[in-house]
Parts: C-alpha cells; sequence; structure tokens
C-alpha cells in the first residue's frame, strides 16, 4: 500500500495550532468502519450513518457490534456489507481504512486502541477518553503510529460557527470586549433513564463538564480564541435523581452546575453557566459584545452544537439585533443539506467533508480542517485545569498549566 502523508494548512485565526498529519492511502473512496452502530438506534445511526449517505468519497463498508448477532442485525438494517463482531476484527479488516468509534465514553481507551495499533484512520466522538490520561496514552499512541486522527467537536465544522468566527475575524464587533454564554446541560437533570444511567458517574468521562460545557468551550475558543486564566465552581446539587420508568431514587457524583469566568488570551473578559438538566426560559444563549457591535447566537435545545442554531447581530448605529443568514459558500458544495441545518447529521457531514479534505490534501489555502487527538488532549488538560480551580478555589493559569 502507498502511504501519502500530508500537512494540513492552517488558517490564522483562533484555533490556530489544530494540525492534523495523515499517512492515509491515497484513494479516491474511503472506506469507513463504524464502531457501535447498532439495529436499535443511537448516535451512530442518527448522525454518521445519513451524514456518510449523503457525501461523495465515502463508503460505509464495516461495522462492529457487541456480539456476531447484533452485528448481522446491524448489518442487515443498514444494507452494510462486513459486520464483525470486535472493534479489533474490524480494525484487522483490510477493507476499512477510517475506523469511527461512537461508543460510550468509558468504553473509547479498549476500542480506539486496536485501530491505532492496525495502523488505521481514526475518528473518535468527543471526549476522546474517560480523563486526560487516557486521551494522553491514545494521541501518543496515533503519534507513534503515524496516523491521520480526528475528533469529533463537530461544532467547529458547522457552517454557523464558522460564519460566526469570519465576522468575528473581520471585525464585525470590533475590538471583543467580553462574552457570555448560559446553556443547559440535558444530562444532570433531576431524572434519568437506564440508558444514561452511566452518567451519573463523576468517574464515567461523561459529565456536565466534559461534553455540554466541553463542546461549548471549544466552540467559543475556536471564535474567540484560548482562556488564559480561569475561576470556576463546579458543585452537584443533586445527589440523588430519579429514574423515570421505575421511580428508583440512584446517588449521582457528578457535577449539575459550572459556573466559569475568566479572562482570554486576546484580554476579552469570558462567563459561561451550564445548568444540569433543562430549562424553561433558556436552552441555549451565546453573546459576544465588542466595541463596534454586539453577535448573538441561539438555540432551542440542549444540545446546540448538533445544530440549529441562529445567529444576530448589530453594529454600528443599528439600534437592534437582526438574523445573519449564513452565506451559501460556507455550505462547502453539501447542497443536500441546505435547509437541514437542525438535523444532527448535518454537522457531522461538514466534519466529514473536511476530513476527505484532510485525507487526499484538498482543502483550501485558507481553510482548517477537524481537530484531531492532540487538539482533544489539549481540550481534556483544559477541563482539568476547570476543575482544579474548583477545587482550589482559586484562579488558574492555563498557559502555565500547559492546557
Amino acid at each position: 500500500m502507498d502511504i501519502g502523508r500530508f500537512e494540513v494548512r492552517e488558517r490564522p485565526v483562533a484555533n490556530a495550532g489544530v494540525r492534523m498529519t495523515s499517512t492515509a492511502p491515497h484513494r479516491e473512496l474511503i472506506r469507513v468502519g463504524v464502531v457501535g452502530l447498532s439495529a436499535s438506534g443511537g448516535w451512530a445511526a442518527t448522525a454518521h450513518v445519513p451524514a456518510l449517505a449523503g457525501l461523495d468519497g465515502y463508503e460505509l463498508r464495516a461495522l462492529s457490534a457487541g456480539s456476531a448477532e447484533s452485528a448481522r442485525a446491524a448489518g442487515e438494517k443498514y444494507a452494510v456489507p462486513l459486520a464483525f463482531a470486535s472493534a479489533e476484527e474490524l480494525a484487522r479488516s483490510e477493507e476499512v481504512d477510517l475506523v469511527v468509534v461512537t461508543v460510550k465514553v468509558p468504553h473509547h481507551l479498549e476500542l480506539i486502541r486496536p485501530a491505532l495499533e492496525a495502523g488505521k484512520m481514526v475518528f473518535s466522538e468527543w471526549p476522546l477518553g474517560a480523563d486526560l490520561a487516557q486521551a494522553e496514552e491514545l494521541a501518543d499512541l496515533a503519534h507513534r503510529r503515524g496516523v491521520l486522527t480526528a475528533v469529533g467537536l463537530q461544532a467547529r465544522s458547522a457552517p454557523p460557527l464558522r460564519y460566526l468566527r469570519d465576522l468575528v475575524v473581520e471585525g464585525y464587533v470590533g475590538r471583543v470586549l467580553s462574552t457570555s454564554m448560559l446553556g443547559s446541560g440535558w444530562i444532570g437533570g433531576a431524572t434519568y433513564d437506564d440508558n444514561y444511567a452511566y452518567v451519573l458517574d463523576a468517574t464515567s468521562g461523561a459529565t456536565l463538564l466534559s461534553i455540554p460545557f466541553g463542546h461549548s468551550v471549544d466552540a467559543l475558543t475556536m471564535v474567540l480564541g484560548e482562556f488564559r486564566e480561569v475561576s470556576a465552581l463546579v458543585e452537584n446539587l443533586r445527589p440523588e435523581v430519579t429514574n423515570v420508568t421505575s421511580g428508583a431514587v440512584a446517588a449521582k457524583s457528578a457535577e449539575d452546575q459550572i459556573a466559569v469566568t475568566g479572562v482570554l488570551e486576546s484580554g476579552a473578559v469570558a462567563a459561561m453557566h451550564f445548568r444540569g438538566g433543562t430549562s424553561r426560559a433558556t436552552a441555549f444563549h451565546w453573546e459576544i459584545n465588542g466595541t463596534e457591535g454586539d453577535l448573538v447566537v441561539k438555540a432551542d435545545r440542549a444540545q446546540w452544537w448538533y445544530g440549529g442554531t441562529q445567529l444576530y447581530g448589530a453594529r454600528g448605529e443599528e439600534g437592534a439585533l437582526t438574523e445573519l443568514p449564513v452565506p451559501a459558500r460556507y455550505q462547502r458544495s453539501l447542497t443536500q443539506w441546505t435547509g437541514r441545518s437542525a438535523e444532527p447529521a448535518c454537522s457531522v457531514a461538514h466534519e466529514y467533508a473536511l476530513l476527505r479534505g484532510q485525507i487526499i490534501g484538498s482543502l483550501a489555502p485558507d481553510e482548517d480542517g477537524v481537530p484531531d487527538f492532540r487538539h482533544a488532549v489539549r481540550r481534556h488538560a483544559m477541563l482539568e485545569r476547570v476543575r482544579e480551580a474548583a477545587r482550589a478555589g482559586r484562579k488558574v493559569t492555563l498557559a502555565e498549566q500547559g492546557a
């Protein structure tokens, strides 16, 4: 197999430093194997299958599940030619170029490792690991194997967020003075169901801090740059929660309130507050305020990074916010997704389109790609610093911590 190496060019804006190197095969068709695709549904079925189906240059070639029987059922349902009973078998297949891992966070390490050891490109959903140490282990292994990696922080690929970043860079608001983000977390509420019992455990890696806050702070830093210092409160105000089916009460160690304030590297002041569960008032609201204008991002669901965001702005003498439609050029020729931005598969499709550009070396000179495992480690490290600030009750300077 001929091996090529591509170095993705970086866009000189807020997310500088996200760089991926590929040892992917030179082939027009990228053959995908999905770990965790189930006939009963789930994130892979909701987002990855329709995203891949609507893109040229990809073939959903294989899947793996927890047993041979469940793999066969999924293969039949989604018309996937190869169905494996384990992630190890999938990773060894010569008919798979890109391994996509869509399972629960506690299983990422054990399921990603075989793909990296087999020298396969890997796309993992976020969070990369259950903690920073796991993320570092996977990133180090990927580096040693010299393989391309990607992590599913899909807000970075979404057209509205890319447009928002450009508006800021082009001076729509002038100099950014402050930014405020308020969100509901979906997880961390007063109730839970059996499928999500694992998120009650703070050590699972799937918490209010790692998932809703993690996706959101990554989007904020993509648009405005990284934090220089943070202060934080991370609290568990609902130590007991109720099962929606049985009514049983279970202990919860994971947080349900996060409040972070800080200063960005640009000097702008930032404030983020995420509440567990849902709110009757606000699902998601993000303001960017500057010397010349204001920008607002709104969404009517807690998992706002899935899509369906609306942008609003006003500047100069304009007295009221108006909606800012996303220009067509941000669709990257994915015209089949026009008018479907609220579907979770839309942002994932844009991730895959950017990833293909990285693999075959076709990204435009001013276009950045999908974040890799090294970026995931930096984001995990930042979240650890937030926890440190909350535990210590003091401001933490991120630059000194390597986040």
